[in-house]
């Protein structure tokens, strides 16, 4: 009898151990660009990225520039809920794990999402938000340290703009690039 109720207590402190180290480890998603994405009562949308090497000033003479590069990442996203919701800040982190907060001011960001911001029930907000990262490949997280799950939009190299001077992205259809030996220019108007 006192055998078979020492081997309960060891199995029961087994299963508490054992439950108690499996919770304290977090999971994590990674959602691909585009998906919806659902974070509790919002639904997020990874819409557009754009790398900014500078960016409008308050003086039109004295542009802004980052420590690295700005990156301008486009989101949407909409309150499944019945009450106005925060929506949380968000962060970019590389493969190696570093992690790279939003920029606090988003003067010459078209559509800034802004810092303190909510949606209201059934209702989207869509913008962008700014960091100043360096090159490299990126998640976007949209859950905090706190959250027992990671969730994350993967933001594939391709997905993102780089913006030469003047705004004008370098893939837009108005720049027509040099064409190679054999072939013709992309939007060459002589060649359709």
């Amino acid at each position: 009898m006192l055998n078979s109720l020492r081997n309960l207590l060891i199995f029961m402190a087994v299963v508490v151990l054992g439950g108690c180290s499996s919770s304290s480890a977090r999971q994590t998603r990674i959602f691909s660009a585009g998906e919806k994405i659902q974070v509790g009562r919002l639904t997020y949308s990874l819409i557009d990225v754009q790398i900014h090497p500078l960016l409008p000033g308050a003086d039109a003479g004295n542009p802004r520039t980052p420590q690295n590069r700005f990156y301008a990442v486009q989101v949407s996203v909409s309150n499944g809920g019945n009450e106005n919701t925060p929506i949380p800040g968000l962060a970019l982190v590389n493969d190696a794990g570093q992690v790279f907060n939003e920029l606090p001011d988003g003067s010459g960001v078209a559509r800034w999402l802004g810092m303190v911001r909510r949606v209201a029930p059934g209702q989207t907000e869509e913008g962008n938000v700014l960091f100043d990262a360096p090159s490299a490949h990126y998640k976007l997280r949209l859950t905090d340290e706190t959250d027992p799950l990671e969730i994350y939009a993967d933001v594939p190299l391709n997905f993102v703009h780089e913006v030469v001077s003047g705004g004008v992205s370098a893939d837009s259809p108005d720049i027509v690039p040099v064409p190679t030996k054999n072939a013709p220019a992309k939007n060459d108007p002589t060649k359709k």
